[in-house]
C-alpha cells in the first residue's frame, strides 16, 4: 500500500508541473488541431491527443507539453492495474478503480466531463468556446487523482487490518490504545 501511495504522489507532483503549463498544453492543442485542420471538433479522446501529437504537432514545445500530458496518463493507467493487483478491493474500490479505468480509456469520449471545485482547472480556459473545447481533456487528470486518492483513503480505512485488534477474536486489545506521552503533574496514586 505504501508502494502505491508514493507512485500517486509522484504522479500528483508530475501533475503539479503539467498544470502550471496549461495554458501552453492549450496552445499546442490549438496549434495540432489547426495542423490537422480538425478545428470545429472538440478534443475528445486520449487517443486523438495522441494523434495529433504524432502526426501534426511540429514545435518542440507543443511536443513535450503533449508528450507530458500522455505520460502521466500511462502511469495512472499502470497504477490502476497496480492497484488491482495489490488489494482485491470490495464493490466501492472496484467501482472507484474501474471508473478511472473508463476515463483513462485511449478513445474513451471525454467531451461531458468537467472538474469541480476545489479543482478550477476549467475555469483558467480563456473563453466559453475553450471550455467546450477542451475542458474534458483538461478535467481528466485531476478527477483520476481525485478517485485514486479516494480509493486509498477507503482502502486504509475499511480494507487493511487494524493493527490494534487481534486478528483471531476481533479483541481489541486496552494495551495498544492511544495513551498520553506525559503523565500530568499532580498527585499521582498508584
Amino acid at each position: 500500500m505504501n508502494e502505491v501511495e508514493e507512485t500517486l504522489t509522484r504522479i500528483e507532483q508530475n501533475y503539479r508541473l503539467f498544470q502550471q503549463q496549461q495554458f501552453s498544453f492549450i496552445r499546442a492543442l490549438e496549434h495540432t488541431r489547426k495542423e490537422a485542420h480538425d478545428i470545429l471538433r472538440p478534443v475528445s479522446s486520449i487517443i486523438q491527443v495522441q494523434c495529433y501529437k504524432d502526426h501534426h504537432c511540429y514545435n518542440a514545445t507543443d511536443r513535450r507539453i503533449l508528450n507530458m500530458f500522455l505520460s502521466i496518463c500511462k502511469d495512472l493507467r499502470n497504477l490502476c492495474h497496480k492497484m488491482e493487483t495489490v488489494h482485491p478491493g470490495d464493490s466501492v474500490t472496484n467501482g472507484l478503480l474501474e471508473k478511472c479505468k473508463v476515463l483513462l480509456n485511449d478513445s474513451n469520449d471525454l467531451t461531458a466531463i468537467r472538474a469541480t471545485y476545489p479543482h478550477a482547472v476549467v475555469n483558467y480556459l480563456s473563453l466559453e468556446e475553450a471550455r467546450h473545447r477542451y475542458g474534458g481533456v483538461v478535467s481528466l487528470l485531476p478527477i483520476v487523482l481525485d478517485n485514486l486518492w479516494e480509493w486509498v483513503t477507503y482502502s486504509k480505512k475499511n480494507l487493511l487490518p487494524d493493527e490494534r485488534k487481534c486478528q483471531h477474536c476481533k479483541y481489541e486489545d486496552p494495551r495498544l490504545k492511544n495513551k498520553p506521552p506525559w503523565i500530568p503533574p499532580g498527585r499521582n496514586f498508584y
